[in-house]
């Protein structure tokens, strides 16, 4: 049976590709010439976003910084003999606050998102050593 802390990886995993799709939305049904999405250079039209399509690519980058401390906590959690109760409080913990951190840079929130990134750290950090 799969536990709530393995739907979280998921989750966690699928948070850029998320990103990315928001960063991208819209800009599918105009040609690349005229601005549009370019899948033939789509690191370089990213590049040269504004706004919140800037910051949606940039939160997806910050997803998949945290995304490997986040795994290696959680797995380490659960080898060391942690509650898994504890571990999927954690994990969901995680989840919801990396969400709000999204939405936060979404809406340029720059200071309240740095608590949140911290929060998250936090939760991470517990997570490594609650198996302790």
């Amino acid at each position: 049976m799969t536990n709530v802390s393995t739907w979280c990886i998921l989750i966690a995993a699928v948070m850029p590709i998320a990103c990315a799709g928001i960063a991208k939305w819209g800009a599918f049904s105009k040609p690349a010439s005229d601005g549009g999405y370019d899948n033939n250079h789509p690191r370089e039209w990213l590049s040269r976003q504004q706004g919140w399509r800037l910051r949606a690519n940039a939160a997806q980058a910050n997803c998949f910084e945290a995304l490997p401390f986040f795994i290696g906590a959680l797995l380490l959690a659960q080898q060391m003999g942690a509650p898994q109760h504890r571990v999927d409080v954690l994990a969901v913990g995680f989840i919801l606050l990396r969400s709000v951190y999204v939405a936060l840079y979404l809406a340029d929130r720059a200071g309240l998102r740095s608590l949140v990134w911290v929060a998250a750290l936090a939760v991470n950090i517990a997570l490594l050593f609650s198996g302790g």
